[in-house]
């Protein structure tokens, strides 16, 4: 009776594949077949137009068939392009074991075509997981870089311990500014580009009647001749 069966459903498997399924259906002896399956995949520009991949089921009949599984392989045509989400030689273990559950469903009846559409339908869901998993990651790549430029327009948020931080290098900076130009002043001074100025005596300021009209905590033993020569000029 197993033989019978495999025969007829070796006699009906041409007329019942449709074409977008198979390509062709190529026998090996009595009781052993080839079938090439092509994938269908919607158009994706990360796959850079790659064709849809095509991959090999190897068919061979035990005795006992269809009360006995099937024994089945995978492989991919010869010379085959590579594709950037499917390899039949990595993804080959994985694949025949997702068709285990539907053989055991078929035990005693003609499998063969179920296990071709599952294969298909297995196959091709596997490369679009794959194919939206990597658009998941380039997508998060350009959102990272997004993020990095974005940094460059926002500034260090201000918090105490930045403003003590920032106060402290401030405070240092202008130091360190007013004495760069207290020696540059002292050196134009030895180098007689620039006169040091003149101090009046308490009783200088005294005769003129200055006394107690220098600026607020300057020592009251002289001012600037500059200042006194203001005053003559206004009198």
């Amino acid at each position: 009776m197993g033989r019978e069966e495999q025969v007829e459903e070796r006699e009906v498997l041409d007329s019942i594949f449709p074409d977008e399924i198979t390509d062709n259906i190529k026998d090996i002896s009595e009781t052993e077949y080839r079938i090439s399956i092509k994938l269908d995949l919607p158009d994706d520009d990360s796959d850079e137009a790659s064709e849809p991949p095509t991959l090999i089921l190897h068919v061979r009949y035990p005795d006992a068939y269809p009360d006995e599984a099937p024994i089945l392989d995978l492989s991919p045509p010869q010379n085959a392009p590579a594709h950037p989400h499917f390899a039949v030689a990595s993804d080959k273990a994985q694949l025949l074991k997702g068709l285990e559950d539907t053989i055991q469903e078929n035990l005693g009846m003609a499998m063969v075509f179920t296990l071709v559409t599952t294969l298909k339908e297995e196959a091709e869901q596997l490369i679009l997981d794959r194919r939206a998993a990597a658009a998941r990651v380039h997508e998060e790549a350009i959102l990272a870089a997004e993020r990095e430029e974005n940094k460059k327009f926002h500034g260090t948020p201000v918090t105490p311990e930045t403003f003590m931080k920032w106060r402290e290098g401030f405070l240092k900076e202008m130091e360190e500014k007013q004495r760069r130009e207290e020696e540059e002043r002292l050196a134009e001074i030895k180098k007689g580009k620039v006169k040091e100025p003149v101090r009046l005596t308490g009783r200088q300021l005294w005769e003129r009647g200055l006394a107690g009209k220098g600026d607020e905590g300057e020592d009251d033993e002289g001012i600037p001749t500059e200042q006194v020569e203001k005053i003559k000029i206004e009198a």
